[in-house]
């Protein structure tokens, strides 16, 4: 690399490179969900979505096996697991989407693969903080944004009875995480964003993501009982409210955000200085 331009290229392209390996339980997922949508044979002695359920539970027991995610990640994605499970079977009472094939493995009119969609994104966080090496400027206390998640999750059921609060809890992300500024690692200087920044990117990426699992009949919302469309542009906000709990979960085992006293900026100085 010589000069900005080649630099930023090569960060850009490893940027990409880590994101993908953050991503590796919920691409697996994803590639699972296609897979079985398009070969999965009609006559097969487990339905579809069991074998989802099995395959699911072979790529999480791999990847704690190999080292790809640590003993205390996991923990946080099983809360995360349980957590969107019980949001699961309150909003298909509820209509909010249904699961159209039969199976087994289930837990009233949910199957059990769909926890794992959720823990994807517990997983995702979890592994792209410590991938990226995530540091903090002006990190919220760990209790603020526990009240913030809590507020969060009551309001994905009181919403069904009570005024949908989710405009003043959009205003709550931006008070909480407005000031604060991830630094993140793509190559060997560290990088700031601002953390809202980032939520939106990642619940835009979720969205995609959705779309491909509509798509494969994973589930379906109202509308495409009868033939596939786009998920609405509204569900974007949320993933981004509901990515708030992963990512509080997540920085309540690393403990708040890491801090150090020079800050990032200082160690990208310090090695420019030395080039």
């Amino acid at each position: 690399m010589k000069g900005p331009w080649s630099l930023a290229a090569f960060e850009f392209v490893s940027f990409g490179i880590k994101q993908g390996w953050a991503c590796l339980f919920g691409g697996a997922m994803l590639g699972l969900l296609l897979a079985t949508f398009l070969w999965y044979p009609d006559d097969a002695p487990v339905s579809r979505y069991d074998f989802l359920v099995i395959g699911a539970v072979l790529i999480q027991v791999l990847m704690l096996w190999t080292g790809l995610e640590t003993l205390e990640e996991a923990k946080v994605i099983l809360v995360f697991h349980i957590t969107g499970t019980i949001m699961e079977l309150f909003k298909t009472a509820h209509g909010s989407w249904i699961y159209p094939e039969e199976s087994v493995l289930r837990i009233g009119a949910v199957p059990l693969f769909t926890g794992f969609m959720y823990a994807s994104v517990g997983s995702y966080l979890a592994r792209v903080w410590r991938i990226f090496d995530f540091r903090f400027d002006r990190f919220p206390p760990l209790w603020l944004q526990g009240l913030l998640a809590a507020a969060i999750y009551v309001n994905f059921f009181a919403h069904h009875w009570l005024p949908d609060v989710r405009i003043a809890l959009f205003a709550g992300t931006l008070l909480v995480y407005g000031p604060c500024f991830v630094w993140f690692r793509p190559d060997r200087f560290h990088r700031p964003m601002p953390l809202v920044i980032g939520f939106l990117l990642v619940a835009l990426f979720i969205w995609f993501a959705e779309n491909i699992g509509t798509f494969a009949r994973a589930w379906a919302y109202p509308g495409q009982e009868d033939g596939w469309h786009p998920v609405s542009l509204s569900k974007l906000g949320s993933w981004y409210l509901l990515m708030i709990i992963s990512f509080v979960l997540v920085a309540a085992v690393h403990r708040g955000g890491r801090r150090d006293t020079g800050g990032p900026g200082h160690e990208n100085r310090e090695a420019s200085r030395r080039e």
